[in-house]
């Protein structure tokens, strides 16, 4: 992940576990991971480093949502497979939970950044879940905010604010959603967004079933 982004990302992560947790950027590379080739770029130049690191880490956490190429690239290092150390992706991690916390009849989706990552991250997550054309009854889709990584926090807040709150709502209408990612490191610390849009699409909601409801009655 970028510096910008590792000092939002570190609140997040200060726990007291008895768990030790250091962090790592590349030291050059895209400011900021826009699309696949930014992804694929970024491993150039984390890679030669992160390779002198195998060997005093228990685990490790790739930064960065997307099906990002550092996961399986590092699963296959030898350090990594004769230990059998952990390596997953922030992506692959919020996917595997949200599935664990919705009800059977209910579907998790992704708020992310630019309009670019719609399929991106729709056709990771089909990949990811295996199931083709069938994820559609667990997965609701992918809305964006228009804006950039580094946008998340350079921008307006109010207009950053008024875009995530956007997006979840358009999300939340597609009808049975009972988990949100969010679909970008950079986006950590803006759960309380989402909870507000969820509330508010909710309220809304009930205000149109109840007009209906009194209009119907006056009839």
């Amino acid at each position: 992940m970028s510096i910008t982004t590792t000092h939002h990302y570190l609140p997040a992560t200060n726990h007291s576990y008895q768990t030790v947790h250091e962090y790592f950027t590349a030291p050059s590379g895209p400011k900021s991971i826009n699309n696949e080739d930014d992804a694929l770029e970024s491993v150039d130049h984390c890679l030669p480093t992160l390779r002198h690191a195998l060997d005093r880490h228990d685990g490790f956490l790739i930064a960065c949502y997307s099906h990002h190429p550092l996961v399986p690239i590092l699963k296959e290092e030898s350090v990594i497979k004769a230990a059998r150390k952990p390596v997953t992706g922030i992506f692959e991690a919020s996917v595997g939970t949200s599935l664990q916390s919705i009800h059977p009849d209910e579907k998790f989706g992704i708020v992310s950044t630019g309009k670019v990552w719609e399929a991106i991250l729709t056709d990771a997550t089909i990949a990811f879940l295996g199931t083709g054309p069938e994820a559609s009854k667990r997965f609701a889709g992918v809305e964006t905010t228009g804006l950039n990584a580094t946008d998340l926090h350079d921008a307006p807040a109010e207009e950053v604010r008024k875009r995530m709150k956007d997006a979840v709502k358009r999300l939340l209408q597609k009808g049975s959603v009972g988990a949100i990612c969010l679909g970008c490191a950079g986006m950590a610390g803006m759960d309380q967004m989402v909870r507000e849009a969820c509330v508010e699409e909710c309220c809304e909601g009930w205000v149109l079933a109840l007009t209906i409801y009194f209009m119907v009655l006056k009839k």
